[in-house]
């Protein structure tokens, strides 16, 4: 089965925003499990796994057309070994004209945000990701009505704002 993200930014016409909110996410991921055994990428896509290609290429194929994407992280500090293993693997989306940015946690403290990560596409369509404890995906869900998705564009838009840009955050 499709992922519904790779669907929605198969659709998207203008822009394609993901907001992820966990320091943690899929704690048996065997990638993370390699990178926490001292793997690293380098900066080189021949060392990333295979299914990062497939990503790559839905993203490269995406912002050709012109759809603006742009991914926002909140993080706790100290950062916890899954976000920088993030921040490790963040290279391939900027490679492919994903633009990422990173936000403290401690700055998004006054910013009304929705309960759970989300992407929202062309301004209209939201798909939330509900997650067990652990950072497992349990469950997603399609969102259109106005409130949502203006609740969602003004914490996105805020978040942003605030975040600095992956060239330029270091992880603390």
């Amino acid at each position: 089965m499709k992922h519904p993200a790779r669907e929605g930014l198969a659709t998207a016409r203008h822009s394609a925003v993901h907001l992820e909110m966990r320091d943690s996410y899929t704690p048996n991921d065997p990638e993370f499990a390699r990178w926490r055994a001292g793997h690293r990428y380098g900066n080189d896509p021949e060392r990333l796994p295979d299914w990062w290609a497939s990503w790559g290429d839905l993203a490269a194929e995406t912002t050709a057309r012109g759809v603006v994407m742009r991914r926002a992280r909140i993080v706790s500090e100290p950062v916890t070994d899954y976000i920088r293993y993030e921040y490790d693997v963040t290279f391939p989306n900027v490679a492919a004209g994903e633009l990422v940015r990173w936000l403290p946690r401690r700055r998004a403290a006054d910013i009304a945000l929705p309960g759970t990560d989300l992407w929202m596409f062309d301004g209209s369509a939201v798909l939330f990701t509900y997650f067990s404890g652990v950072g497992e995906v349990v469950d997603r869900e399609w969102r259109t009505e106005p409130a949502v998705v203006s609740l969602v564009n003004a914490a996105f838009e805020t978040v942003w704002e605030r975040a600095t840009p992956h060239e330029e955050y270091r992880p603390a």
